[in-house]
């Protein structure tokens, strides 16, 4: 064998070394490669697991939130979006128009001189429309309290409802007097007055606004108006804005106590929807407001009439 032909082998040799050394080392690489796709494939599995996981208990406690506040969503978007709410409140107080005339008519033929007359009226969602602050309620997941209230009395932000500065006006010019009766604190009396000011409505001063000192029950601040005035018509969105005698009690039925009294309705009472809350609530709840919403929910779902 030539020296020349030795040099060839080796270096064919060499070559052939360094191929195989390649080989191993390019297969061992994509094992490792292989082995680290297979793991972030895994991590990843296991990340979109955890979120789907997250994701499933986020769903389920929305879920369970709006089912317990489904009620107040759509009521409160009835109040607010419902074309037909609007309508009902331009009817009512045509309405209450209407049997305000026929009263005077019916009044002038009495020799006897009276009292000057007045109408007295609830504030909110009577007159006043408080729907976005039970909207922020249903936003952040909370229930009424005296703290969130007041801000938005505060605020002094709620609009006339459909109808009722036209309502009040007319009023005003047959020579009635209006009396704003309202649960609200005296505490926020101010900011009330000027609520209703900047709505337009008339009578808005500390004389004609009667609100709540120490109790909810209006039987003395209406006996305040009485004493002086005849009152010939009452509006509101609660029976109890007429009379305390239909508060909710265990021992009397609501809807009995309205048939008894069918014939003052549309004559000396003019009645508001007010979906969203209002003592019908006690009804559902059996006066127990404490209870959970869980246990609220289950509890209007019982109360629901089937047959």
């Amino acid at each position: 064998m030539t020296v020349r032909l030795r040099l060839f082998l080796i270096q064919r040799i060499k070559i052939c070394k360094n191929v195989v050394s390649l080989n191993f080392k390019q297969k061992k690489m994509k094992k490792l490669f292989f082995i680290a796709v297979i793991s972030v494939f895994a991590l990843s599995s296991c990340c979109d697991k955890e979120k789907n996981i997250e994701k499933e208990v986020i769903i389920t406690k929305d879920s369970s939130d709006v089912s317990n506040s489904e009620y107040q969503v759509a009521a409160t978007l009835w109040f607010q979006k419902s074309a037909e709410a609007r309508a009902i409140y331009y009817q009512t107080f045509s309405y209450a128009k209407l049997v305000l005339d026929d009263k005077l008519k019916k009044d002038r033929f009495k020799i006897k001189k009276k009292k000057p007359k007045a109408v007295i009226t609830d504030i909110d969602e009577t007159v006043l429309n408080n729907s976005p602050y039970n909207a922020r309620l249903i936003e952040t997941g909370t229930h009424f309290d005296t703290k969130s209230w007041t801000k938005w009395v505060n605020e002094k932000r709620a609009e006339a409802l459909p109808g009722a500065v036209d309502f009040a006006h007319f009023v005003k010019e047959k020579g009635i007097e209006i009396f704003y009766i309202s649960n609200r604190s005296v505490k926020n009396l101010q900011t009330t007055l000027e609520n209703l000011q900047n709505a337009g409505f008339p009578f808005a001063d500390k004389k004609h606004i009667l609100l709540k000192d120490k109790t909810s029950d209006k039987t003395i601040r209406r006996n305040i108006v009485l004493k002086d005035y005849d009152v010939i018509l009452y509006l509101g969105d609660n029976l109890r804005d007429f009379d305390e005698n239909f508060k909710y009690s265990k021992n009397m039925n609501r809807n009995d106590s309205v048939n008894m009294h069918s014939n003052l309705f549309g004559t000396n009472y003019i009645a508001f929807p007010n979906p969203m809350y209002g003592e019908w609530e006690k009804e559902a709840y059996k006066g127990h407001f404490s209870k959970t919403d869980a246990e609220k929910r289950k509890m209007r779902i019982d109360a629901l009439d089937t047959n």
